[in-house]
C-alpha cells in the first residue's frame, strides 16, 4: 500500500502541467522539495527493510527522473537570464520585474520574521548567481570571526530599497562570503559594489561569479576587514561577520569614514545591538536592535 501511495504522489507531480511552465518557479521549488525529502528520502529509508527492493528501486528512479525534468526547466531559465546579464540586456528595472514575475512579492515590510528564514526567493537568487559548488574554507578563522552564512535574499532586496543607491555610491559588504550581496546590489542599483572577505576560497569564488556575469562594477578584496581601506565608501553592510572586540575595531574604522563624509550602515543578525550602541551612529529605522530585521544607521 505504501508503494502505491508514493507512486500516486509522484504521478500527481508528473501530471501537474503548471509545474512545467517556466514562470511557476515557486510551485516547482515546493514540488522539488516534496520529491527530495518526502519521496526519495522516504524510499531510501524503506529500501533496506523491504521485500520488494527492485520495485522500490524503480520507483526511486521514477522520482529522480521527474526531479531532473523540473530542475532542467530552472537551469535553462537561469542560463538564459545569465546570458542576458552578460550581454547587458537585463538592466535593473527589468531584473526587478523578473524577480517579481518568478517568485512574487517578497517585501520584508509585509512579513514578520523571528528567525533567519530562507524561501523560494533565495532559491532563485542562488540559481541565478552561484555558478559552481560552494568551495571549502582554507583558512582558520580567529575566535571572534563568525562562520559564513548566506544573507537572506529578502534582506538584500530590503537593503537596496531602503538605501536608494545610485551609480555615485560605493557599497561595501564586510564579510562578503560568496558575493551574492555585492553582485545583487550592483545589478539592481548600478552602484559600485565591493566585498571584503577574509577567506581566499570564498573571495575567488565570488570573483568567478562576477566575471561569469561580465560585471565590471563589482570588486572582491581578499583582506582582513580591520586592514581594508573604506575611504571611498558611502554605504556599508554587515551580516555579523565578526563580533566582540573585532567588530568594535572595524566599527572604529567606519567611524573615521563618517568623520570625512556622510555614510550609512546597514546590519543584520546579532551584530545589530552592538552597532546600535555606537555614539557616532543614529538609528533611522523602527527596527532598532532587532537581530532578525534590517538595521539602518547613519553617521552623525
Amino acid at each position: 500500500m505504501v508503494l502505491y501511495e508514493i507512486q500516486a504522489e509522484i504521478e500527481a507531480i508528473e501530471k501537474n502541467a503548471a509545474l512545467y511552465e517556466e514562470t511557476n518557479f515557486d510551485s516547482r521549488v515546493d514540488a522539488l522539495d516534496t520529491i527530495e525529502f518526502n519521496i526519495i528520502d522516504r524510499i531510501e529509508g524503506l529500501l533496506p527493510t523491504t521485500t520488494q527492493p527492485e520495485e522500490w528501486a524503480r520507483l526511486k528512479q521514477y522520482a529522480e527522473s521527474i526531479k531532473r525534468q523540473l530542475e532542467d526547466i530552472d537551469e535553462k531559465l537561469f542560463q538564459r537570464l545569465r546570458a542576458d546579464i552578460r550581454d547587458g540586456l537585463c538592466p535593473a528595472p527589468a531584473l526587478k520585474s523578473l524577480i517579481g514575475k518568478y517568485v512574487g512579492c517578497h517585501s520584508s515590510r509585509d512579513r514578520v520574521h523571528d528567525e533567519i528564514g530562507y524561501d523560494s526567493l533565495d532559491e532563485f537568487i542562488n540559481g541565478l548567481l552561484l555558478l559552481e559548488a560552494i568551495p571549502t574554507e582554507t583558512k582558520v578563522r580567529e575566535r571572534e570571526m563568525v562562520a559564513y552564512q548566506q544573507t537572506p535574499a529578502r534582506i538584500i532586496l530590503e537593503l537596496i530599497e531602503k538605501a536608494q543607491l545610485t551609480e555615485k555610491d560605493v557599497f561595501y559588504d564586510l564579510g562578503s562570503g560568496l558575493g551574492q550581496v555585492s553582485i545583487l546590489v550592483h545589478l539592481l542599483s548600478g552602484a559600485l559594489a565591493k566585498g571584503i572577505e577574509f577567506e581566499p576560497a570564498y573571495c575567488a569564488y565570488a570573483r568567478m561569479c562576477a566575471a561569469g556575469l561580465n560585471l565590471s562594477g563589482v570588486e572582491f578584496i581578499n583582506e582582513d576587514a580591520r586592514q581594508a581601506d573604506y575611504a571611498d565608501g558611502t554605504v556599508f553592510f554587515l551580516y555579523t561577520p565578526f563580533e566582540g572586540r573585532l567588530l568594535q575595531e572595524v566599527l572604529e574604522k567606519l567611524r573615521r569614514v563618517s568623520e570625512q563624509s556622510m555614510m550609512r550602515l546597514f546590519t543584520y543578525g546579532p551584530c545589530t545591538p552592538q552597532v546600535s550602541r555606537q555614539s557616532w551612529l543614529e538609528c533611522i529605522d523602527q527596527n532598532e536592535a532587532h537581530i532578525y530585521k534590517l538595521g539602518v544607521f547613519r553617521g552623525l
